[in-house]
């Protein structure tokens, strides 16, 4: 609870402002004190709930109609039928606009239309009879429906004071509605013609809004006649209407203009310093979990700076392909100059859906089923848009195909250019880029300068960087790498063999293994025999790898001397190879089928000839997570015991996290602190490597249960954080260009990054994931990537340590796919 301080002059006394917002004596006498005041104290409460954060929906206009019922004094919006071309947009019109958002990169639909025209106009009516709608909302409910499925926009409903049953239809295919209250005052004249404007009908639909969990938009008008007191009054009940249910997402105080051909056209227009009132006694009155919106459009650009210190934290919708067709003489700021206006008064902008956070990150309570996954599609990990620029669309799938190791889900229909982990699309350039941080991601930078450790909270603000403050995490973490590793950049040259695809687990992001029925769903399962797995060794050799990778699934009919037998092959085929091999999972499985303890199996594998353990099988080193991808799997308490044991024995090995599915940034936090323990206890963990959820053909995003993995804003912070949180602990940290590119690598290589990987020469589980990467990249083409960032490359072992002059060379690529293997019978 915050406690405000009592102003002689002001009879204020004190007024107490907690997570429930002011009550309503205090909330009055908030009008006695001065502006700069009020505002200060906005600002207080604003920066404790959001921080230097101010969001933004990039959105199209959808005017379905501009016929209505209502006649206010200020609205240019709503008309007379005979200056349209006809009552309502067609389907077709609809359908093109709301492509060219999605064309754009934009994530909303508004849906702008006028209340009940049918029962003002014949030719309304006629036209609803005339295409099979019963009323106005019918209507709006049909084409909703269609851009959500055709375009992936999320729609916003602006439908006006509507009648529960109506709400309740349009819950299913929009995820947020709005009505604006603009004033409770009764006898305003601007509202003489508008019997939809009643206070008796707005708050009944807030209210049934609220009964049907509807994340909702509503506001004020300030400037049509009423007084600061009745504002104080519209804002107290609107705080009431939440505080019973919870579902006001932001709260709009909007500033009249009078326009031309309008009942008010005469009338002043909005004081700033009213305005400016407004909005921090808005702020200070709300709960402090409503987010606070003014239009950018409707206040000079020079002036924008003066809205942000009065309290609001979202600047509402923006659009780049449609006026503001309530406002059309008032055109958008350009993004860039948003953007600009919102880092020089020490915030950083960050695109949002429909929807804020809060509901996106609950859908069970805020979500029709039918909209749940449209939101997850377009929302990072915290719940906010995705920020990769492009056009975004719906992915649909035609038939599964056998394909080979690449992806077997077949994508048809128009093509999303938004980067995608996997892609073959460029990352945008975050870095190299202006650098600078305030608030709590400027707290938690110095205090890593410091030495200080990182705990939860403070890597979970690192994961909220957003703008100028990613370029400043990534550059602490360049400091910290060039400080404990210098420049050089570093690779191995070595060969992944994936044994089979078969495998009893069912992780729900994998689209490599195979069930043994899986034969007519998802391509043809293979078991490579131990001469194919030795063969394939030698020519790796042969090609100057230093090391072989193995890894694949859990075949039915394994138990754990196969892994044994696996190492001894190829061990005895090239005994100078490096053999670096086995999942936790293929360990602590083997160790199960056979009964023995985890330290006793792995000395067998140790003798065989393994070196080192791969880190996979980690995904999210969090149990709540691990239900949802891989259930039948390791625990997290399992995954660290094998390397624990592993490390017991003297084998090493990397530590691993694959991000962007369905977890949130406290769920990265818990797995590198949960690691960086272990490496404290242990020591023997000699590599962070990120791996991006590949969504293409991950059975988990094509049942509609994952996102699109992580945004690029968000790969290159989890190679950054990483550098940061484990600096001291563990020294390396892998892009992985099979999931990032080659030209993300290069990126990466800015942001803490000393390590490319490996030349692979093939990599199946990537390319079954429907990544566009991962066949080979040979030697040369790693010393190229860090030629192009000024970088010496430099050849390594598994180890880290230096290849002898003598073996160091060049790799080529080689593809041996399994349809070359013995197959599996089903």
């Amino acid at each position: 609870m915050t406690v405000w301080s009592t102003h002689s002059s002001a009879a204020l006394g004190s007024a107490a402002l907690d997570s429930v917002g002011l009550t309503g004596v205090a909330a009055r006498a908030l009008a006695t004190l001065p502006t700069d005041q009020l505002t200060a104290r906005a600002r207080e409460i604003r920066d404790a709930s959001f921080g230097t954060r101010i969001t933004f929906s990039p959105k199209v206009f959808l005017p379905l109609t501009r016929l209505c019922a209502d006649r206010c004094g200020y609205c240019t919006f709503a008309t007379a039928p005979r200056h349209l071309p006809h009552a309502y947009l067609t389907p077709d019109e609809v359908l093109a606009v709301a492509g060219q958002g999605a064309t754009h990169g934009c994530a909303e639909a508004l849906f702008t239309l006028g209340e009940g025209p049918e029962r003002r106009y014949p030719q309304a009516r006629e036209w609803l009879d005339e295409h099979g709608y019963t009323s106005t909302v019918d209507y709006l409910v049909a084409m909703a429906g269609r851009v959500l499925g055709e375009t992936g926009l999320l729609p916003h409903a602006n439908a006006g004071a509507i009648s529960a049953p109506e709400l309740a239809r349009l819950r299913t295919v929009a995820p947020s509605q709005g009505m604006m209250i603009e004033s409770l005052r009764p006898d305003l004249a601007a509202h003489r013609g508008a019997p939809d404007k009643t206070p008796e009908r707005r708050l009944a639909t807030l209210r049934a809004a609220g009964e049907l969990a509807i994340p909702f938009t509503t506001g004020i008008l300030v400037g049509i006649g009423e007084t600061e007191a009745d504002r104080i009054e519209a804002l107290l009940a609107i705080a009431d209407v939440h505080r019973e249910f919870g579902h006001i997402q932001e709260v709009i105080v909007q500033n009249f203009l009078p326009k031309p051909g309008t009942a008010m056209r005469d009338e002043p227009p909005c004081p700033p310093l009213e305005h400016l009132r407004a909005i921090a006694l808005a702020r200070l009155i709300l709960p402090p979990d409503v987010h606070l919106q003014a239009p950018p459009n409707l206040t000079d650009t020079e002036q924008l700076g003066e809205l942000l210190a009065a309290g609001l934290d979202d600047w509402g919708g923006v659009s780049p392909v449609t006026a503001d067709h309530v406002n059309p003489e008032r055109p958008w700021p350009a993004l860039h100059t948003l953007r600009s206006a919102t880092e020089d008064a020490g915030h950083t902008l960050a695109p949002r859906m429909t929807i804020y956070p809060e509901f996106a990150l609950d859908p069970q309570r805020w979500l029709d089923p039918a909209t749940r996954f449209p939101v997850l599609d377009r929302s990072d990990a915290q719940g906010l848009g995705r920020d990769d620029p492009g056009a975004v669309w719906p992915e649909k799938h035609g038939a599964a195909a056998n394909v080979g190791t690449g992806a077997e889900v077949i994508q048809i229909g128009r093509r999303s250019t938004a980067w995608y982990s996997g892609a073959d699309v460029a990352p945008p350039v975050l870095i190299p880029g202006p650098a600078f941080a305030r608030g709590r991601v400027a707290e938690v930078l110095d205090g890593a300068r410091a030495g200080q450790e990182l705990g939860e909270a403070e890597i979970v603000a690192l994961f909220g960087a957003r703008g100028p403050e990613v370029a400043a995490v990534a550059e602490l973490a360049d400091e910290l790498r060039r400080e404990l590793v210098g420049d050089e950049v570093t690779y191995v040259i070595n060969r992944n063999i994936n044994y089979t695809n078969v495998c009893t687990f069912r992780c729900t992001f994998c689209g490599f293994s195979k069930g043994p029925l899986s034969l007519n769903l998802r391509g043809k399962p293979y078991l490579l025999s131990l001469e194919d797995i030795a063969q394939r060794s030698r020519e790796a050799v042969d090609l100057g790898a230093t090391e072989v990778c193995l890894q694949g699934g859990i075949h039915p009919h394994f138990d754990g001397n196969f892994y044994v037998d696996v190492a001894q092959a190829v061990h005895d085929a090239v005994p100078d190879l490096h053999i670096h091999g086995f999942t936790a999972l293929e360990v602590h499985e083997g160790a199960k089928r056979l009964g023995e303890p985890l330290t006793d199996y792995l000395r067998r594998l140790q003798a065989a000839g393994l070196k080192t353990l791969p880190g996979t099988a980690a995904e999210i080193l969090d149990d709540e997570i691990r239900r949802v991808i891989c259930p039948d799997k390791i625990t997290t308490d399992e995954w660290l015991e094998v390397h624990r044991a592993a490390h017991s024995v003297g084998l090493r090995s990397n530590v691993t996290i694959m991000f962007g599915s369905v977890e949130q940034p406290q769920h990265w936090a818990r797995h590198l602190l949960r690691t960086r323990a272990l490496q404290r206890e242990t020591g023997g963990f000699t590599e962070f490597v990120p791996l991006p959820f590949v969504h293409m053909a991950a059975p988990i995003y094509l049942k509609r249960g994952a996102r699109r993995g992580p945004t690029w804003r968000e790969a290159v912070l989890m190679h950054a954080v990483g550098r940061i949180v484990y600096a001291g602990t563990i020294d390396n940290i892998q892009a992985s260009w099979v999931k990032q590119g080659p030209i993300g690598a290069r990126q990466l290589l800015r942001a803490g990054v000393n390590d490319l990987g490996g030349t692979l020469m093939e990599e199946n589980i990537s390319r079954a994931a429907g990544a566009s990467h991962g066949q080979g990249l040979d030697a040369a083409g790693l010393r190229a990537l860090a030629a192009a960032e000024g970088r010496p490359a430099v050849q390594r072992t598994t180890l880290y340590g230096r290849v002898p002059a003598g073996l160091a060379t060049a790799a080529g690529s080689v593809t041996a796919a399994p349809q070359d293997s013995a197959p599996v019978s089903a």
